[in-house]
């Protein structure tokens, strides 16, 4: 394929072959550094795809581009927060925050927050309006009701044209216009899906389809005169997944199947990270533009330009199948009771016997958890990331157990200052049943814990805030989470920290 390029500066080029195309930086010798061009962000959305069949398919644009970027499979709710639809789920991608903020239930939209919390294109015009914004999509509610007004092109396709139009209106605006934000929704893999199923031939026909529009997409971004002078991040997502029969809106773990595909910026080639989640996809997307995330938007959302490891995730590596749960399923990878270095689980008080998996305070995954029991609200855990750990009483009492359920975590030394206020922040959930209970305690200096925090009735997923008054003269603190309880509900805690001593 033939490009311009400009002599000195920082060019990016697709190297193609017979059957692959990837996207790669390379710098000439004197050549202008990453800051002096400009920032532009394309964001691809394809309906349905499954990352899983997207391996299996003959799509090697879309392969390509996973080994010159960075691959992220994730997982999204299921009821009661929203079921896995496409009204949801393109609704948590543009605005960056899960259905408990945006309000989008289904493919209705009734009674959506788009005015407090817009979608990602309105924060990019109000922050910076002389930024082009256009928006292509072959499902129109997206265009129609999702984005705002304030975005400067929206196009809905016509039925008859489908994802043909839509992709031919992407490329000729990445061609011949000057946009600085791109968003496009390809629809026919979600409609092979409905069709024949996720197992079936035309899906991955369909895929097949929509990796030749990407590639044209590319192609049409990569030949513009001034691309040597622009830096381009391309993310490339999907809303949910599918059932191998077909269909969507349940709880499966495939149904929940979401991913990012992300090239350009900063992004490390062949690169995987299992931290990413749904709404990153529109804080990515303003972080490149360097568009600044004001907190009291309060965005799920977190730019993946800025990974943010808790002690927790180290331990993925340390993760073993199944032993006693037996729906989850062999090849599984999705637990262990020992802590990351520095932090410990006293089970001195913990009762005997009942499902091994559960006994005690473990450190999971999501694909673990929520197949040991679908439908529970499980899949509501959406605000932790990677690994996490919970405390999970109802599936402890599944096997016989002996006494009650009383374990607590407990947190290496945080640094304090004496006489000054402290912030304990963590990522919760917590579903309660009587007796159960959970209580958060903070201890300074190795003095008596004292209790900051109890859990008595249902919390959903989110963060914690709770301001610590931290007494003179100690340097270190504490924080202990004891969940007490039988055959009731669960407890889950991730990204714990103290600051602002």
């Amino acid at each position: 394929m033939s490009r311009t390029t400009t002599p000195g500066i920082s060019r990016r080029s697709i190297l193609i072959g017979s059957a692959t195309a990837a996207l790669a930086a390379v710098a000439a010798p004197g050549a202008a550094s990453a800051a002096a061009r400009t920032p532009k962000v394309l964001v691809i959305g394809l309906d349905g795809t499954l990352l899983s069949r997207v391996r299996d398919a003959d799509a090697p644009r879309l392969k390509a581009l996973m080994a010159a970027g960075l691959t992220a499979p994730s997982s999204i709710y299921a009821d009661p927060m929203a079921p896995t639809m496409s009204g949801p789920g393109w609704s948590t991608l543009i605005t960056g925050v899960w259905p408990d903020k945006h309000n989008v239930k289904d493919n209705n939209f009734t009674g959506h927050q788009f005015a407090q919390y817009p979608d990602f294109l309105t924060r990019i015009e109000t922050a910076k309006p002389s930024l082009s914004t256009y928006a292509v999509s072959s499902w129109a509610p997206i265009t129609d009701m999702v984005f705002s007004s304030k975005v400067d092109t929206r196009v809905s396709t016509p039925s008859a044209e489908y994802d043909t139009g839509t992709t031919s209106r992407a490329v000729t605006r990445l061609k011949s216009a000057d946009p600085d934000a791109v968003f496009v929704q390809l629809d026919n893999v979600d409609h092979a899906g409905h069709s024949y199923g996720a197992a079936s031939r035309q899906y991955l026909d369909a895929i097949h389809g929509v990796d030749t529009q990407v590639g044209a997409m590319v192609d049409a971004l990569t030949s513009r005169a001034t691309y040597g002078n622009e830096d381009w991040l391309i993310l490339i997502t999907a809303d949910h997944g599918h059932t191998d029969a077909g269909g969507h809106g349940g709880s499966t773990w495939p149904e929940r199947q979401t991913f990012m595909i992300a090239v350009g910026g900063t992004v490390n080639a062949g690169s995987t990270r299992y931290d990413v989640k749904m709404p990153d996809v529109a804080a990515t997307a303003l972080a490149h533009l360097g568009v600044a995330i004001d907190p009291a938007w309060a965005l799920d959302g977190r730019p993946i330009q800025q990974p943010t490891p808790d002690d927790f995730d180290g331990l993925r590596a340390k993760l073993t199948g199944p032993v006693d749960e037996t729906g989850i399923g062999a090849g599984v990878i999705g637990f262990t009771h020992t802590p990351p270095t520095g932090w410990s689980v006293d089970n001195s008080a913990m009762g005997t016997g009942g499902v091994t998996e559960w006994r005690g305070w473990t450190f999971t995954t999501d694909e673990f958890w929520t197949r040991a029991e679908r439908d529970q609200q499980r899949e509501c855990n959406v605000r932790a990331r990677n690994v996490f750990a919970v405390a999970d009483g109802d599936e402890w009492s599944d096997k016989a157990v002996s006494a009650t359920y009383d374990s607590t975590l407990v947190s290496p030394d945080f640094p304090v200052t004496g006489g000054r206020p402290a912030t304990l922040t963590y990522t919760t959930f917590y579903r309660q049943e009587s007796p159960q209970k959970g209580e958060v305690l903070v201890s300074y200096d190795g003095g008596t814990p004292v209790s900051v925090k109890t859990y008595t009735s249902d919390v959903p997923s989110r963060t914690e805030t709770v301001t610590l008054a931290v007494p003179s003269g100690v340097t270190r603190a504490k924080v202990r989470f004891r969940y007490t309880g039988g055959n009731n509900w669960f407890w889950t805690i991730d990204g714990v920290k103290i600051s602002g001593s």
